[in-house]
């Protein structure tokens, strides 16, 4: 009891300032019993924008607001966060902006890269990213 109750007030304190917005009441729910072992596994699709040389501040705030948008669109994404890097290590290789996109399952991830407002999404770019980088992962 008391391991369970310290593992809640840990996560609790690492999670305070979490930034993740479920979308679906059964998640929220998940994440307020922290070490609830009946929390689903999620799949984490994580992406990262090195913009090229010269794109200018209007269209990378296109870019977020699109990206944004596409939880709205597309039913399939249980959770979204974006934001731009902060870290004082200076490694992000020229990484400007991450996008966290979470998903119930394999399913749910390989319909939204092919679902038309994320086909969209990747037209509206218009060739102003260098460098794309994704990689998933499970969580609970």
């Amino acid at each position: 009891m008391m391991k369970n109750l310290l593992c809640c007030a840990l996560i609790a304190i690492v999670c305070a300032g979490c930034s993740m917005q479920p979308k679906s009441s059964k998640m929220a729910e998940c994440q307020k019993s922290c070490c609830s072992k009946e929390c689903p596994k999620m799949l984490r699709h994580v992406v990262l924008f090195k913009f090229k040389e010269g794109t200018t501040p209007e269209k990378i705030k296109e870019v977020q607001s699109s990206f944004a948008a596409l939880p709205s669109e597309i039913d399939l994404i249980k959770g979204f966060e974006m934001g731009t890097d902060v870290s004082v290590e200076k490694r992000s290789e020229g990484f400007t902006h991450v996008f966290v996109v979470t998903f119930s399952n394999e399913a749910g991830r390989d319909a939204y890269l092919v679902h038309p407002a994320h086909k969209e999404f990747g037209k509206s770019l218009g060739g102003c990213l260098d460098k794309v980088l994704v990689i998933d992962y499970w969580t609970k």
